[in-house]
């Protein structure tokens, strides 16, 4: 680990939007996916939103243990949060609960949606699953 006191892995884990995905795969070997995550520090959540069938969505079903990785832009720092995920959805309903977990979701992470009935209707058809990481643990480094 680093010393240097201004770098901080949970504000490169915020500020990230690109990330890649560790599941455990049935055999035990790790499963790389790369994704899209929002990192709330408040509450110390990680979320992914993900399409059911996936291997991701399924491995995460079998085994909910998982890790994130995402590296800063120039390559000189990264961060990795590990935890437990629970996942909600598909919802079949754009009006159900499942659906409202990814409208929360996504207001956290970009704000509104110019048109959330048109959004509801597209994570119904897409078979959307909203996965939540209980981040554990938070480890980095800045490099040089």
């Amino acid at each position: 680990m680093t010393t240097d006191t201004a770098f901080s892995p949970h504000a490169l884990l915020a500020e990230s939007r690109l990330g890649v995905l560790a599941t455990i795969k049935s055999d035990g070997r790790p499963q790389l996916s790369p994704v899209t995550p929002f990192y709330d520090r408040s509450d110390e959540l990680l979320y992914v939103s993900m399409t059911e069938g996936r291997a991701k969505t399924a491995n995460l079903r079998r085994d909910p243990r998982a890790a994130l990785e995402v590296t800063a832009a120039d390559g000189r720092s990264w961060a990795t949060a590990e935890g437990t995920v629970s996942l909600t959805g598909p919802g079949a309903d754009p009006l159900g609960p499942e659906v409202d977990a990814l409208v929360e979701y996504y207001r956290k992470a970009a704000g509104e949606h110019p048109d959330w009935e048109e959004y509801r209707s597209v994570m119904v058809a897409d078979r959307r699953v909203l996965m939540r990481m209980a981040v554990e643990r938070v480890v980095g480094d800045r490099i040089g």
